[in-house]
């Protein structure tokens, strides 16, 4: 290996500083004669990209930033700023057998996202995503979305939601998040 790498320029192909064994260049680099020092090699290793859970996430999305995260909440908590002014996202609906005629109807920037957070505190995994829809203000949609489900859950003698939770069917949560306007 040694040999090999004397028998070759010294200096990295990039940025033309000298390269020393052992110092900075990675042996890997020097076996595959990559002839690039560890600042250049590391800088061409994708360390501009973003990931959650293992997807490749576009520079474009609001909550973007470099790494790689369980989730998009660890995203949003590590710039925690960016997320509470970010306004578009997602109002959904979900269900959880368990509770079979019960749906959740709630805000994310990235609905599967939250699913995804729903299922690791469910040991079944089985919460469902029944339907989503983006809005450039996913605070007002939600609220909206809310007060529909509210409307068509009221009687006086019995309450049928609880906080973000409503007695609906399938059918009618998707109903209400087509409803939804915002002017």
């Amino acid at each position: 290996m040694i040999a090999a790498f004397s028998d070759y320029n010294k200096t990295c192909i990039k940025c033309s500083v000298s390269l020393e064994i052992g110092n900075n260049i990675h042996d890997f680099c020097v076996n595959k004669k990559w002839y690039l020092c560890k600042s250049c090699h590391d800088s061409t290793q994708n360390g501009s990209r973003m990931y959650v859970d293992g997807r490749y996430i576009s520079r474009a999305h609001p909550l973007y930033k470099p790494g790689k995260y369980k989730s998009f909440g660890d995203a949003a908590f590590s710039s925690l700023n960016n997320y509470t002014q970010i306004k578009e996202g997602h109002v959904y609906a979900i269900t959880n057998p368990a509770w079979p005629e019960w749906i959740k109807i709630g805000k994310a920037i990235d609905a599967e996202d939250r699913l995804s957070s729903y299922q690791t505190s469910s040991p079944m995994r089985n919460y469902k995503l029944v339907h989503f829809v983006y809005f450039e203000d996913r605070n007002v949609a939600e609220k909206k979305a809310h007060l529909l489900a509210a409307t068509r859950t009221m009687h006086p003698w019995n309450k049928h939601d609880n906080g973000e939770w409503f007695k609906l069917t399938d059918a009618e949560a998707i109903e209400i998040l087509k409803e939804i306007t915002i002017d």
